[in-house]
């Protein structure tokens, strides 16, 4: 029986009978996703979980930015207990309950904005960008959508054309949705107009604002653009972080051209940076947020929270069977609740440790190239020297292996990136376990 306050990693057998069988019924029985490690849970409390042959774990991916608020939070868990004994289902989008309206204005309140909003829920991020797309085409009467390059936005096909972080996504499912133009990231470490953007941020986002400035001048009417689609910190694309005034001006651009620009904050949200959004971090206010992931703890629940101005006008033409569960709205007030009783204080306080011993990382090996990141929301580029800034994913591989063997969770991103994403309720003493876990991996993968 794990607590969640244990202090480090206890592996006992490395691959275990237990987890070799299922993973072997998995790999027949399953379709093919996108496994990363060996990882077979039995329990899971707070950072830690066991797996199926008494190994002790701690998880860095938190679900995959999901359980913000720690494996099994014993609020959430109580209120979805209490609901599931009232009713399970009851069709929010066609009939009538009070979580539905608690929770959206619940959200509408904490969601950045002083001006009428309305929810839509879904069951998952794709569903939730699915629905910005549609309300934002809908209400402007506009076609075409700015994305950018390093995006990722989801698989399903109108998220799927959005999204620009791997090939593998997109590579044989062309014809996606059509009128997504893509551009240029703000990436400071490694971008296409070869600025180096912590020494010149301002250089870089004149680069990129021009650029979109200068799509609208010859290949794509900024008169005929319904959103601009932006991760506040990109996600899959290597936990990027733009210059500070970026979206400030990037929103001045879309306000001149009467753009709704769209945050994505489904993996940056819900407390993850040391704030309940991202964006907060730069001083602006977008007129749409897109939220899933952590909003729940884990039960499959998504928020597209808009201006109430620009809601569909006509019953049916959008909407779901599944989306605002009475479970997962319970779960998602229970959330908020924690995190407003002191995890995202704790994302930020533990999340300047995670900074301070990443850039030693940076300072003390050749194949750590950048570290990046806020609050609990971090990662490291691993490259094959500092100078060349070229990628290194099959060092990157190595050191989440070997991480894995001695009880380290963790995930890639990028093409060269780790990220680390723990649960916001870890303890200082754990993450500095963690990170000398970490470091160990580095040494033996550049042996």
């Amino acid at each position: 029986m794990i607590t969640g306050n244990e202090d480090k990693p206890v592996i006992k057998v490395l691959p275990g009978e237990n987890a070799k069988k299922i993973i072997e019924e998995d790999t027949k029985y399953i379709a093919n996703t996108t496994k990363a490690s060996p990882a077979v849970v039995k329990e899971a409390k707070g950072v830690v979980f066991e797996d199926v042959d008494g190994n002790i774990f701690f998880d860095f991916t938190s679900g995959v930015g999901v359980v913000n608020t720690g494996h099994c939070h014993p609020k959430v868990t109580e209120a979805i207990k209490k609901q599931a004994e009232k009713f399970l289902h009851f069709a929010g989008t066609d009939f009538y309950y009070d979580l539905q309206v608690e929770l959206a204005k619940k959200l509408s309140s904490i969601t950045p904005g002083d001006f009428d909003k309305k929810v839509y829920y879904g069951n998952s991020g794709a569903e939730a960008v699915e629905a910005a797309l549609k309300m934002a085409r809908w209400s402007t009467g506009r076609k075409f959508f700015i994305a950018f390059i390093g995006a990722f936005h989801g698989r399903t096909m109108g998220a799927l054309a959005l999204t620009a972080s791997k090939i593998v996504h997109k590579k044989k499912f062309f014809p996606w949705m059509p009128g997504v133009i893509h551009v240029p990231y703000p990436n400071p470490y490694r971008n296409p107009f070869g600025i180096d953007g912590y020494e010149e941020p301002d250089e870089l986002v004149n680069a990129v604002i021009n650029y979109i400035e200068y799509a609208f001048r010859h290949f794509v009417p900024g008169d005929e653009v319904a959103a601009v689609f932006t991760e506040p910190i990109q996600g899959e694309g290597g936990y990027i972080v733009p210059p500070k005034n970026f979206f400030k001006e990037l929103l001045k651009l879309a306000e001149e051209h009467n753009i709704l620009l769209v945050d994505d904050e489904i993996q940056a949200g819900f407390g993850r940076t040391g704030r309940m959004w991202a964006i907060e971090h730069f001083g602006v206010v977008p007129h749409v947020i897109t939220t899933a992931k952590a909003i729940a703890s884990g039960l499959p629940l998504s928020a597209c929270i808009y201006p109430a101005e620009n809601d569909f006008k006509v019953k049916g033409a959008h909407s779901t069977t599944f989306g605002g569960n009475p479970l997962a709205c319970a779960a998602a007030l229970a959330t908020i609740e924690a995190l407003e009783e002191g995890l995202i204080e704790n994302a930020a306080k533990q999340g300047e440790i995670m900074t301070r011993r990443l850039q030693e990382l940076v300072e003390k090996y050749e194949i750590v190239g950048d570290a990046r990141g806020i609050g609990l929301m971090q990662a490291i580029e691993i490259v094959k020297s500092k100078g060349s800034k070229e990628i290194n994913p099959k060092v990157r591989d190595e050191i989440v292996d070997r991480a894995f063997k001695k009880g380290l969770l963790l995930l890639g991103c990028g093409e060269s990136a780790i990220r680390f994403i723990p649960p916001l309720c870890i303890n200082e003493q754990q993450l500095n376990n963690a990170m000398d876990v970490l470091e160990e991996a580095i040494k033996e993968a550049m042996k």
